[in-house]
């Protein structure tokens, strides 16, 4: 008896798993709850079921049904629908009820994914006017899903996580801020909802958001993507374990440090010294990783005494801490922080001598104090006290940094875990900023860039999907002479990419911080892509473009630049003379040129180049440019020469 109850109960337990195995039906997390589905396409739902499951699915009144193939996978395309809603889609297995899954509150217009690195990434909360913005973003028609960061050595169906939200001043904090604004543009004028998929991961190179399939097909790539073949989940799982640590390394002092190196009796005789305020490259200590401690002592003056004071610290390249007199002022504050000035209560200022402590981040070759040395003083309202001059320092005090592999650099890997999953998913097109991260290799992206284009649309079979894009930022200090530089072979990359059809790229040159890799007035941004889609995909007639270099002409000791996209004609930002042309001649150097609007054309010269051969126009990481056309958007960065750049091996 007891045998056969036994292999009862295993036969009840079988069929209760088979069944459950059999009702469930899984959605990608694509699917969810306020989703915004692509409107005027056929639109694809997909899953998976138990082989030869019948699937019928509902959305508003149509209705489409097909059946899971032998691995299990189904795939129904409604009919196209248009902007409207909001809609509910109902899933369940043919004749079984219980079965069904219901999405609700589904819009229906105009869906786009968003990617690249950090600068798409940046959020609404980090850019500019962040409080007025999320005060007043209540958009229930725009919707964002954000798809958590993941990497994958093989090409998988579904992400690891992420959900539809609503945009409202709850949400709205955490979106990209360029995607948010150029989704606000286009639903204004358009009125309809916008969906935003946003996939982004910073500081990663466009070879990590192509397929291997693609990167295979290049010499460029080949060899690097074939090296992926030696790794496994266990690499990615050990890089994770060194990665928690290193972060609670730059968040937490090690040692008990803080609770020591700041206090004023704190023996630092040994500590060696360095002129700030200047970056860990200039050091003179090579390239170091890690925490660093540096102190100063200064005497303030009798006039300082029982007030409170302000130190402003000017503007720090990573992660920072402060201490004054032993006592903590701040924690952990990255260099995006609006504040970098800080109030020291009269209770611990000493009269005559102070002690200040900073424990500093010197992360991925940066670090330390950005000049001028007129930022970082201390001050009672009325006089100031530099800080700047000779600060001690000391890098060996708390543990060293686990070595971090970033394996989200390495080719296809985000391509794997966070754009597959979400093909086909009906879509308008791509917006993307990137290309920080290729500088060092901005000549093969020519070629890079292009390959994920063509990838992304190949796999998409959407034809050629409108793709988006921003041209980088004016960024690092100013050269005082003309000089060759690795952003501007960038953004030469990027607008030779303009060849490829349905792509339109969005010019930035004049809204760059020299000081900050992320410029913060992402409204513009936004704007700016807004403007190439109404143009491109919405046919409007509006200028989108600056002035774009058509040709040019010799003329005695001049050259004659032509242009496209002036609008109505020239002219320069500010209304002075135009900034930013060089000129050069057979001996390929150049000279800072004089430059005249005639018409639609710049006329160009130098009395130091009698017989020119070249002109180039914003060539640099951060040039002095102003020529714009009847719109006001920039002129686009050229170069008429050819001649071999500094990242052409």
């Amino acid at each position: 008896m007891k045998k056969i109850a036994r292999s009862g109960i295993v036969l009840l337990i079988t069929f209760f798993f088979q069944s459950l195995s059999y009702a469930q039906i899984i959605l990608p997390k694509v699917f969810g709850d306020s989703m915004v589905l692509q409107r005027d396409v056929a639109i694809p739902v997909w899953g998976n079921a138990v082989p030869g499951t019948s699937i019928v699915a509902q959305l508003g009144k149509i209705r489409a049904a097909t059946k899971a193939d032998s691995k299990g996978k189904w795939m129904i395309r409604f009919p196209k629908f248009k902007a409207g809603g909001p809609y509910t889609l109902k899933i369940s297995e043919s004749g079984k009820a219980n079965s069904s899954i219901e999405l609700k509150g589904i819009l229906i217009g105009d869906v786009w994914l968003a990617s690249g690195q950090s600068n798409m990434e940046w959020q609404v909360q980090q850019s500019k006017d962040a409080k007025s913005e999320i005060a007043k973003a209540n958009y229930p028609n725009i919707r964002f899903l954000f798809v958590e960061h993941d990497i994958k050595l093989t090409p998988q169906t579904d992400f690891a996580a992420g959900q539809w939200k609503t945009c409202d001043t709850n949400n709205v904090k955490q979106f990209s801020a360029v995607a948010y604004y150029f989704a606000r543009k286009i639903h204004k004028e358009q009125n309809i909802p916008i969906g935003i998929i946003q996939s982004t991961w910073g500081g990663t190179p466009v070879e990590s958001w192509t397929s291997r399939d693609m990167l295979l097909s290049s010499p460029i790539t080949k060899n690097a993507t074939l090296a992926n073949d030696t790794l496994t989940v266990q690499h990615f799982a050990n890089d994770s374990l060194n990665m928690t640590r290193f972060w609670d390394i730059v968040y937490q002092p090690q040692n008990n440090a803080d609770k020591t190196i700041p206090l004023p009796d704190y023996n630092d005789a040994a500590w060696p010294s360095v002129e700030m305020p200047r970056l860990v490259k200039d050091f003179g200590i090579g390239n170091y990783e890690g925490m660093m401690w540096m102190r100063k002592k200064i005497t303030l003056p009798a006039s300082f005494g029982g007030k409170d004071l302000v130190l402003n610290i000017g503007h720090p390249e990573m992660n920072y801490s402060l201490y004054f007199n032993g006592v903590e002022i701040c924690k952990t504050i990255w260099n995006n922080n609006p504040k970098q000035s800080y109030t020291i209560p009269a209770s611990i200022v000493k009269n005559g001598e102070n002690t200040i402590s900073l424990r500093i981040a010197m992360l991925w070759g940066g670090g330390g104090l950005n000049p001028p040395a007129d930022n970082i003083y201390i001050t009672d309202g009325n006089d100031k006290v530099t800080l700047a001059g000779s600060w001690l320092y000391n890098k060996d005090i708390e543990t060293t940094m686990p070595k971090i592999h970033n394996y989200h650099y390495y080719p296809s890997v985000l391509f794997n875990a966070m754009i597959n999953p979400v093909i086909p998913y009906g879509i308008k097109g791509f917006i993307w900023y990137q290309g920080e991260a290729n500088d060092g290799d901005a000549y093969n992206y020519r070629k890079l860039f292009p390959m994920m284009i063509n990838d992304w649309r190949q796999r998409w079979q959407q034809g050629s999907l409108p793709f988006l894009y921003v041209q980088l930022a004016n960024f690092k200090k100013a050269k005082d002479l003309p000089s060759e530089s690795e952003w501007a072979e960038l953004r030469e990359a990027q607008t030779m990419t303009l060849s490829l059809p349905n792509t339109a790229m969005a010019c930035i040159i004049d809204i760059g911080d020299a000081d900050d890799i992320h410029p913060i007035n992402k409204q513009e941004v936004g704007r700016r892509l807004a403007l190439h889609a109404s143009k491109l995909i919405y046919k409007q007639n509006t200028i989108a473009s600056g002035p774009v270099y058509k040709s040019f002409k010799k003329e005695g000791n001049q050259i004659r630049i032509s242009f496209t996209n002036t609008g109505t004609g020239l002219s320069t930002k500010d209304d002075t003379e135009i900034k930013g042309f060089a000129i050069a001649g057979k001996d390929k150097k150049f000279y800072w040129a004089n430059a005249v609007i005639k018409g639609n054309e710049v006329v160009v010269y130098c009395d130091k180049v009698t017989e020119p051969e070249a002109v180039r126009y914003a060539w640099a990481d951060n040039p002095d440019c102003n020529l714009v056309n009847s719109a006001g958007l920039p002129a686009i960065p050229f170069r008429t020469d050819t001649w071999k750049g500094i990242t052409q091996k």
